[in-house]
């Protein structure tokens, strides 16, 4: 085994202790483990106090970042936001949170990044490494003042330590329907953008581009697969590259049977021709994973965490 596998991700909202920071790990990516029982392992303690939508990288400085929505759904949808999605798309996540660690064991205390106040929530970030021009970009899904916290895009803002950032911009829009839950991964040098359209059709789209701030095209092939599932059930799109080359995708199943709520999984041999096949009975999870981020880690990152929280 050459390389293992984190999953950051946040857990049904069963309680408010759902909406934190867990980790599994896996030696394939295929069969999941929990890590610290099941127990979370970072808590929010400012903001909402609650985070969701966790995306984790490390960088070239060997630093590793957690990012993610500061939202407590559980907490605060009926009362803060008057059990309105509206409400949160206008009022919700004002800053995006942020953990920062030397070893994925040992965290420095939270901080807020903020964006700027024209911005409605927040939404499910994710962080792709610009090598060409050595910056990390951060993007996510927010409603904007400029349409009046209309359809919401995906906007991104460029950091080289996580600490300043740039003014934020457009990274994608589509015409006909809003975008959520941007994921981005590079292969043999072109960008694949997977997003969460919400409408027209409302399923995950998969988008390309030769450049990593767009313009992006539609990669066609990959509708195939994705109209045998019923629209409007799914969210949240991450994906990892397997050692043997293959890609797995994950898919978050947030739809009308509660019970079979969380990630489902799809298997493609690569991003460039937008095939992946529903894989069910090929993986295994401990429990039901809500949208988070893969992170490719080496066996002695994997022993680590696992001997630094044992079940």
């Amino acid at each position: 085994m050459k390389q293992a596998y984190l999953f950051v991700h946040f857990r049904i909202e069963e309680s408010v202790d759902g909406e934190q920071v867990y980790f599994s790990l896996s030696r394939d990516g295929f069969n999941w483990e929990m890590v610290n029982g099941g127990n979370l392992i970072l808590e929010s303690t400012l903001g909402e106090c609650n985070v969701r939508d966790c995306t984790i990288i490390r960088t070239k400085t060997g630093k590793y970042f957690i990012l993610a929505t500061d939202l407590g759904y559980r907490r605060n949808f009926n009362g803060k936001y008057k059990g309105s999605w509206n409400e949160i798309s206008r009022y919700g996540s004002n800053h995006l949170v942020l953990w920062e660690s030397d070893d994925l064991v040992h965290w420095r205390p939270q901080r807020m990044v903020n964006f700027g106040n024209d911005f409605g929530c927040l939404w499910a970030p994710d962080i792709i490494y610009d090598s060409k021009n050595n910056d990390y970009i951060v993007h996510w899904s927010s409603s904007h003042v400029s349409n009046n916290y209309g359809p919401k895009k995906i906007y991104y803002s460029l950091t080289k330590d996580f600490s300043e950032f740039s003014k934020a911009d457009v990274l994608y829009e589509k015409e006909d329907s809003g975008v959520i839950d941007s994921a981005m991964y590079e292969e043999d040098g072109q960008y694949y953008l997977f997003v969460k359209s919400e409408g027209n059709p409302e399923i995950i789209i998969l988008l390309k581009s030769d450049f990593i701030t767009g313009p992006f095209t539609r990669v066609t092939a990959f509708d195939v697969e994705m109209a045998k599932l019923e629209q409007g059930q799914f969210e949240a799109a991450t994906a990892v590259k397997t050692e043997d080359g293959r890609w797995l995708l994950f898919l978050d199943y947030y739809g009308k049977i509660k019970n079979e709520h969380g990630y489902i999984p799809f298997i493609g041999d690569s991003l460039s021709t937008g095939v992946f096949i529903r894989s069910d009975k090929d993986f295994s999870f401990p429990y039901p994973f809500k949208h988070g981020t893969i992170l490719t880690i080496t066996p002695e990152e994997y022993e680590r965490v696992k001997n630094a929280f044992p079940n």
